[in-house]
This record gives structure tokens, sequence and C-alpha cells, in this order.
């Protein structure tokens, strides 16, 4: 091969890794590897210092994963006995947490492998230790490496293979082994938005014009006026938590409050829960520290529930730390607000620890992000976790200062869409109805937000002890406190009721917005439901989307739906699905559903109602058993005299002196016509006298349709005879068959039209095959590149010569062909086809972000049915390598 400027070399570079090695070594059952290290993206570039100091956190695996899921099943389910019976902390761990054996074993694993242990519970399943880089490579068997950020322009430290123990049972992860993503806040600048979408600042749309805060901007307690618009609940007996990878300035809640004539009574916790600071020193005063998100979130949660018995700020550097903590701490936190992103390296780690929050009746609330669409370069965790409330952004427009909502769009940055992390998608979005063509979500992945609330750069911020601003910060970092504090209400309305609290509300909003494949007649009671406004590759529409979820809460009416007051008797009755279509002489069903609440207790008889002639409904059961709460199958029965067409079926339920409806739209359709298609692909062939081609022929059969199908040919040229294998498709006749035409080299040469009839069950189709018949090629050819091996420089171009030999007479065509190329280079020929012996230059381009490595490239020339290959072994090289 022939480079544009300088010699083409080849070169192989072998690298050799030492590792411990324990033939009964235990696994860690989540990833610890990046993507990025095992598909070559990140290259490795050195060792950590084996005296180095890393703090790392251990955690171990649930005792019962199979019985923790069956509980949350039921502890979610209303119609259980166990609804909403959470569990303590410590009935938590004495029922699926590790148990004390195995955490003294961790702990005296690591200390024998030279850590000190810093932190950790058994509560919160997880050993905090510290020590030097030796110490994590001997306990963990890995080279701790160091690499180029293959996005970043900065390098990271992380194993160079999934850890192992010495250990008798596996771990579920250890945290703090890589530091390839850096957490940040889901806030947003308006003069960052602008810049980013080339626009002027003043002209980023705001409707900032009826806040109550300083040039109209929105402060917490507006929010509060427009989500709740109530007095009667502030959050009174209430403990919130804020998850924080950095401490804070309280100095600067003070100067918010101070500056908007406004008193905070909420005591504030600032706790450290794995040695970091929980102090924040801005740039001016000599640090690099910035308050603006953990302030922001104070002030939103506060503003929302202004009578809360505590907020703590839960501050760590790794997320099993924090979130630990935060499954443990007294008070416990049974509203969390995360406004924080990040991507671990496996998006299943933090599972065991939402699940816990969701046994112990907490929830969880994770900002959606602040750059539209989800993607993998646009991460969305830990808001696409199957076991947290995901908040999306909208645009609030309020009635008037400090008063009541007016109106409400989607904010154009919010973060949603469909798991990047390919998170299956929860039971409870499943439901039919709530994925469907107009969201354009996913019916098999996590699709996200939940629910949302403003985000628009309409806020008054204090921070970093600098001068406050006003309507240029925004984001789902501002919209997710505000649940948090929203739901402390929730769970204030509960406690009065005598009630635990609610716990992970996604089971429970999902269920009462969508029923049977509808919007229920409590959801725009509930929320308000964003219905116009564009964030990326989704809009808002009508009921769930993937913008804005379900939407913002509508003040008391989402409080009163997950925290009743009212104890009147009562049921709800519905069919699923709604709609049923039956061939006639068969039969179809429905489930009803009937769910209890406020003591109902009594039995309820179902019957049905405005079936035609020729239709019966029968229920199994014929009632649902006291207390009232349970499934019937309704099964309609279409004998083969009913009329086709449409019918609406009344399905009655009474007990209790109440009675409810739901209806059943019955199709009926004629019976299907027995019947078979016929096809063959390829359908055209292309032989060489004395050679044989090949074409499947496929059968398809419908409408009950069941026999066998033979096979025949006809329109066969003289010289050219054909045969199927199989020569008939047994019943019930779908399959295919191969037919063979077989070409004597006295066939004269030309196109011909094959006739493949199928014929079964009294009932003919054809298909046909276009033959054509090509002369026999005299004498060979051999096809050869010069050189045979070379490199490129990544952002270079060469080219090797492609010759063709031709012996024996041969003088046809041959076309040039390569396979093998590797991403991020493009090859051509020149020419592309010779005619005989001939040669044709083979030019090889790189992007100068090409991977590197060796590649072989498979050079193929082809003659009608006649190909002959050679093969080009290909390096491509950095541009700062030299060789």
């Amino acid at each position: 091969m022939v480079r544009k400027s300088g010699q083409f070399l080849l070169f192989v570079v072998a690298i050799l890794l030492t590792a411990t090695a324990n033939s009964q070594a235990q696994t860690v059952l989540t990833r610890h590897v990046r993507q990025a290290t095992h598909a070559g993206q990140a290259q490795p570039i050195g060792r950590l210092p084996q005296d180095q100091v890393m703090q790392l956190d251990v955690v171990l695996t649930l005792r019962d994963p199979a019985g923790l899921k069956s509980f949350l099943n039921d502890v979610y389910d209303p119609t259980s006995f166990s609804y909403r019976r959470f569990l303590t902390v410590a009935e938590f761990t004495e029922r699926f947490g590790p148990s004390q054996a195995d955490y003294d074993a961790v702990v005296s694993y690591a200390k024998s492998n030279g850590f000190d242990v810093v932190g950790g519970t058994r509560d919160g399943m997880e050993v905090q230790i510290k020590g030097p880089v030796s110490a994590v490579e001997k306990a963990f068997h890995v080279n701790m490496m160091t690499y180029n950020h293959p996005s970043e322009s900065r390098s990271f430290y992380g194993p160079d293979r999934e850890p192992t123990t010495s250990l008798k049972f596996p771990l579920w992860h250890i945290s703090g082994m890589d530091n390839f993503s850096i957490p940040h806040p889901m806030f947003e600048k308006k003069s960052d938005y602008a810049r980013a979408h080339g626009i002027p600042e003043d002209k980023v749309v705001t409707h900032a014009t009826t806040g109550s805060g300083p040039s109209a901007s929105f402060l917490g307690s507006d929010m509060r006026a427009a989500y709740y618009g109530g007095s009667a609940l502030t959050g009174a007996g209430q403990n919130l938590g804020l998850f924080e990878y950095l401490g804070t300035d309280l100095t600067d809640l003070s100067t918010y409050f101070s500056n908007v004539g406004q008193t905070n009574n909420v005591p504030i916790t600032l706790l450290s829960t794995d040695g970091t600071s929980t102090s924040c020193v801005d740039s001016r005063a000599g640090g690099d520290c910035d308050d603006t998100e953990q302030t922001l979130d104070m002030t939103q949660a506060i503003g929302m529930a202004p009578g809360l018995s505590s907020l703590v700020m839960y501050i760590g550097s790794t997320d099993t730390a924090i979130i630990s903590a935060m499954t443990t701490h007294s008070p416990l936190p049974t509203t969390i607000g995360c406004s924080w992103g990040w991507t671990p390296a496996d998006a299943s780690t933090l599972d065991p620890y939402f699940e816990k929050m969701a046994a112990q009746g907490q929830n969880f609330f994770a900002a959606s992000g602040d750059s539209s669409t989800w993607s993998s370069s646009n991460e969305a965790w830990p808001a696409d976790d199957a076991h947290v409330v995901s908040v999306g952004g909208t645009d609030l427009v309020t009635a008037s200062a400090a008063g009541p909502w007016k109106s409400e769009t989607a904010w154009t940055d919010s973060g949603g869409g469909i798991s990047p992390d390919s998170i299956a998608i929860p039971s409870w979005q499943s439901a039919a109805g709530v994925i469907n063509s107009s969201n354009k979500g996913s019916t098999t992945l996590r699709n996200g937000p939940d629910v949302s609330a403003n985000a628009n750069f309409t806020f008054y911020t204090c921070a970093d002890q600098t001068a406050c601003l006003a309507n240029e910060y925004g984001g789902t970092s501002f919209a997710t406190p505000m649940w948090a504090g929203y739901i402390a209400l929730v769970n204030q309305q509960l406690a009065n009721n005598g009630d635990s609290t609610i716990g992970f509300i996604d089971p429970t909003i999902y269920a009462e917005n969508e029923s049977g494949g509808a919007l229920t007649s409590a959801y725009t009671t509930d929320f308000h439901d964003i219905t116009s406004g564009t964030s990326g590759s989704y809009s808002a529409v009508t009921g769930y989307d993937l913008v804005t979820g379900w939407g913002s809460p509508n003040g008391t009416g989402l409080i009163n739906a997950l925290a009743p007051t009212s104890q009147t008797p009562a049921y709800t009755l519905d069919a699923s699905p709604t709609s049923v279509s039956v061939v006639v002489g068969n039969s179809g069903t429905s489930t009803i559903t009937t769910a209890v609440s406020g003591g109902f207790d009594a039995a309820i008889g179902l019957t049905a109602s405005g079936q035609p002639t020729g239709v019966t409904v029968s229920f199994s059961p014929s009632s649902i058993a006291a207390p009232g709460s349970g499934t019937s199958t309704a099964t309609l029965a279409v004998a083969s005299t009913t009329a086709t067409g449409t019918y609406t079926i009344t399905v009655t339920g009474t007990g209790g002196g109440i009675t409810h409806t739901a209806t059943i739209s019955l199709t009926v359709t004629s019976a299907p016509v027995p019947a078979f298609t016929l096809s063959a692909s390829p359908t055209s062939v292309s032989v060489t006298q004395g050679s044989t081609g090949k074409s499947t022929i496929t059968t398809a059969v419908s409408g009950g349709f069941s026999a066998a199908i033979a096979l025949s040919a006809s329109g066969l040229p003289t010289g050219v005879t054909a045969a199927f294998s199989p020569t008939s498709i047994a019943a019930p006749g779908s399959g295919t068959s191969t037919l063979t035409l077989t070409v004597a080299s006295t066939a004269a040469t030309g196109t011909s039209t094959i006739t493949i009839t199928g014929t079964g069950g009294g009932i003919t189709h054809t298909a046909t095959v276009s033959l054509t018949v090509t002369a026999a090629v005299t004498g060979t050819y051999t096809i050869s590149v010069s050189p045979t091996a070379g490199y490129l420089y990544q952002g270079q171009s060469g080219y090797g010569v492609v010759t063709i030999t031709a012996s024996g007479g041969f003088d046809s065509k041959v076309t040039f062909s390569a396979t093998g190329i590797p991403s991020g280079v493009t090859g051509s020929f020149s020419p592309t086809s010779v005619t005989g012996s001939g040669s044709s230059d083979f030019t090889l381009t790189v992007a100068r972000n090409a991977p590197t490595g060796t590649y072989p490239i498979t050079i193929t020339g082809t003659s009608g049915s006649t190909t002959h290959s050679t093969t080009l072994t290909f390096s491509i090289y950095s541009r700062n390598e030299k060789k």
C-alpha cells in the first residue's frame, strides 16, 4: 500500500497486564468496568500509584430478593391485607438485609486486606472502607488503571476487570472504584440555554411576570400557591430528605428568605454520609464549590412545605453511601428529592436501596434532566430507574403574584423519553392505554418522566454569597424538590387520618389516572394535564406523555385522591378489555375488576344485558365475595347463527346497596375463508450454462386452511429442469420448499419466466421466477493486492493496487468489492471493474477519529457466479504514534 506521504508500515503492540488469580473467587453481582473500557474507546495510559488512598463503599446483597419483590407486590396492592403495612428499618434488616455473620465477614475481610473500616452499618447494607490502591487490587483482584476519557478532556481511573473476592458469598456492589462519571446538578442557566440554541438571551421565552419575588420571579411559596393553594397542610410532622453530592453554605439560604421578606421555620441538618465535607466554600473565599443546586433544593422544598419537622441534606461522595443513610437515618425521610444526574457502570446499582425505600414507605423523586430527549449521550439516570418517580419540567403561568395556577405548557428542555439504560417497563406503566400512538412511548422499556412541575427560567435564587439572581436559572432541579414537598403535604393528611405514609407513588397514580385503556374521570381532578409544547422528539399530549408525564399536581385534588378524608363505603367496577372481537361460533373474554374503598364490605353480584340473539354471557365467579375486591371472567359465547356487527354489552355489579355498570363493545365477525398464499424468493435467478440456481417457495395459510400443497413448475426452456425439495408442503400448508433449476451446458442463453403452481384443498395459486441463462465463462483468473499489508495514521488516505491476472482465454468483466473495512474508514476502487487482465487502485481514507487497530480487509473480484478473493492486512495508528 502507498501512503500520500511517508512510508506505510505494519506494527504490532502487545500489553501484558498481571493480576492475582483466585480459583475460588466470588463475583460481585453488578458491573464495574465501563462500557467505554470494554469497547476500547477508553485507552489505558497507566496505573494508579500503589500508595494512593481510596475510599470505597462495599454493598452487601439482599438476603431474599424474590421475597422482597413479593412483599412489594402485596404492600402496593389495594386488595391485599398487607396494603401500605410498611416495614421499619429494623424489620427490613431482619427479613431482607444481610445476616450479621455475612456483615461481620465483610468487615473482617476488609481489615485483613489492609483497609480501615470508616463507616457503614448492617441496616444500611454497606461497609465503608479506606486504604491504598495496593489493598484495593489485592482484595478485589483487579488492576486500578488510568484511561483517557472518550468524551471529556480528562483522564479517569477504574478497574481493568470485574472485581471478585475471596469471601464465601457474592457482594452486590463496590462504589468508588472509578471516576468516569462526575455527578452534575440538573439546573440550567438561561444564558447557557441561549448560547446552546444560538439565540440572544432576551429571546428566551419566559412567563416570569406573575411571581412575587424580585423582577416578578417565582419563589418557592409561589409554587405552593399554584400547586396546592391551601393553608391547612404545611408538612407538619413530616421529614424530608435531599440527595446532595456537595455541602452548602446555609448563609445563602438565610439571604434568600431575608431578601424576600420571609422566615424559614424548618430545622435544617447537614449530614455527611461518608466523611464528605458539609461546607461549601465559593471561589471568592478560596474554594471551588457552588451551592446553587443545594440552596434552590431547600428553597423549593420549604416553599412547598413550610412546616416540615425536619429537612436533612444527605451529603456524600458515593451514591450508595448517600442513599444508604437515607434508608436508615432517624427520623426516616419519607419523601426525598434528588436533583443530580450521573451515569453508573451498572444501572441496577441502587435498586436494592430503592426497593428498600418502597418497603419502608419512602418515595424518591429524581429530576429528569434539562437537555431534552434522553439518549445514550444524554443520560437520564437515575430518573429512568423503575423504582423512582421521574420529574419533568413545565412552563407555568399563574393568575397573579402568589396567585393560583392559570395555565401550563411543556418546558422546551424537559428531559424525558425511553430509558437509555434499557430498563424494562414496570408493570404499572405497561397498563393498557398508558403508552399509545400519541405519546410514542415504548411498550417494553421504562418511559419518563412520571410527573412534572415548573422548570422554566422563572425563579429567584441565591448562592455563593454573591448577588441573588432573578429569572436566570431553571431546570427540573426546581421541580423535583417541589414534588418532594408536595408529598410531605399528602403524608401529613394521611397521618391526620391515622394512616401510613403514601410510599412509592407511581403504582398508585398510574392506576388512578388510567383504567381499562382509558383515562379515568379522576385524572383531571388530580393533575393539570399538560397538552401543548414540545421538547426534543416528544410533545405534550392528552394524558400521559414523555415530556411532562401525567402533568403537575392539581391543588388539593391529588392530595385528597392519595389521602382521602372521606370514608364513605364505595367500590368501582371496570372491564378489561373494553372491546372484544369474536368470530361466529367462538367465544371471547373480558376481566371484570372491582375495588372497594371506605370500608365497603359486601359481595358484588354480576349480570349482563344488551347481548344480541345468539350471544350468551357468563361470569366466573358469578359474584365477587365480600369484602368485594376481586376479579371475574366474563365469557361471551357467540353462536354460529349470530348476525355480524358491533353490540354494547352492559355489565352490572350490585352489592351493599350500590350499583355500578361497565360496558363491553362486542364485535361479531364472520368466519374466515380458508386460503393460502404462494411466493418465491428470489423472484429472479441467474444461472450459468452447466450450473444450478435456487429459489425458496413459501406458503402461508389463513382462515383455517389445512391441507397439503403440491408444487409443480411450467414454462421451463429446453435444457432446464426443475425439482422441489420437498415436492409438497405438508398439512396444514404453511412451510417452504427449495426449487432447484438445473441448466444444461447446451441450454440456450436468455431470460424465461418459470411458473410455480401450488395446489391443495381445492385451491390453486401461482408465482413466477424469472430465469436468466448466461454463457459459461471460459478460462479463469486470479486476484492479488500489493502491498498485502500496510498502515495509515488517523486523518490520512492511501491506496493499494489490486490486479486481475487472466488465463485460459478468460476475457469477461470482473467487478471489485471489499468487506471488513473498519468504522471511520471509507474504501473505493478506481476503476470499479476490469475486463480480462487489469488493475485498480483501492483507496482507503481514514477519519481523524477512526479507532486504532489492525483489520483484515477482504477484496473480492466477481465475474458472473465466479468469485476470487485476497486479503489486505490494514492497520490504523494514532496521529501521536511514531512507527
